[in-house]
């Protein structure tokens, strides 16, 4: 499935979450191995450990746990391009929150002391994110194998049930408080589909200095340098703009955006020349076509 520009192009709230789960993920299992993460009920009502409810939010239990989770959170991306990191930020405090406090909730009804029932890592905001994935983004390849009808989303169902079943009981019950916090957000659940962070804290982000992973940078601006005789007789240099490309040209990273959210090319640059290269209005015009 296509994933559009490569990196973390206009994700850097994804980019930060990804990095610091793959980190706390690594540090933890070297400090103390998988024996130190999930949560059980002991650590939440007998001997509260609010570190370890913290940490059960990024880092993950397993290897293997951590690969399918890190791949899925890199795909979901196309969420913070197409609603922007402001509401991005607010998507994932939401998950993290609601499928924490469903999780405790589950863990009080169970009430078994000697279980250690949730694994750890950020299954609230994987799991929620499968919701506008499934609602909003459209197929735009199907298949056949021997007779069984595929599309391109089924590579990333495949590998959220594979995160799902990884621990068994212990993985199916963080999945599943994901999901209802996810279909939350979706039905808007007191205007929360409208709030979102000042710009200052999703600029905040994007000038974190983290490793480069690729990134395809925006087109830059260059500066033509010339040089004018001043009445003097002296040459003096002057900057002048490049000459720019008309608004309503789509650049290839915009049609690239909404092709890794499912649109086809044509549809895509259509939208955008409408929308005279706005990404998130062209969006709305591509998702109204949709429904209509």
């Amino acid at each position: 499935m296509n994933g559009g520009p490569s990196g973390f192009s206009n994700a850097p709230v994804t980019k930060t979450f990804v990095i610091a789960s793959a980190i706390f993920t690594i540090f933890l299992r070297i400090k103390g191995g998988p024996n130190k993460l999930g949560l059980s009920y002991q650590d939440i009502f007998r001997n509260p450990r609010l570190w370890k409810l913290i940490l059960s939010v990024f880092a993950f239990s397993s290897t293997s746990e951590m690969m399918f989770g890190l791949y899925l959170l890199y795909y979901f991306r196309v969420f913070e391009r197409q609603i922007g990191s402001n509401k991005y930020l607010v998507f994932i405090l939401f998950s993290v929150i609601v499928s924490l406090l469903f999780e405790i909730f589950a863990v009080a009804l169970l009430k078994d002391p000697s279980a250690n029932l949730l694994t750890s890592g950020p299954y609230g905001l994987i799991f929620a994110s499968f919701v506008p994935f499934y609602f909003d983004i459209p197929v735009s390849t199907r298949f056949h194998i021997f007779s069984n009808h595929f599309s391109d989303k089924s590579f990333i169902y495949l590998a959220g049930v594979q995160l799902l079943l990884s621990s068994w009981k212990r993985s199916i019950l963080p999945g599943i408080c994901g999901i209802l916090a996810g279909s939350l957000y979706r039905l808007n659940i007191f205007g929360i589909r409208k709030a979102k962070f000042p710009e200052f804290i999703a600029s905040f982000f994007s000038q974190l200095s983290w490793p480069s992973t690729g990134s395809p940078q925006g087109p830059t601006t260059r500066n033509v340098t010339g040089s004018a005789r001043s009445h003097a007789g002296r040459h003096v240099e002057r900057t002048y703009p490049a000459p720019m490309a008309p608004s309503t040209e789509p650049t290839e990273d915009a049609i690239a955006t909404l092709v890794s959210m499912g649109f086809d090319r044509s549809s895509a640059r259509q939208a955008l020349v409408q929308a005279r290269n706005d990404i998130n209005t062209a969006t709305n015009i591509l998702l109204e076509a949709l429904s209509n």
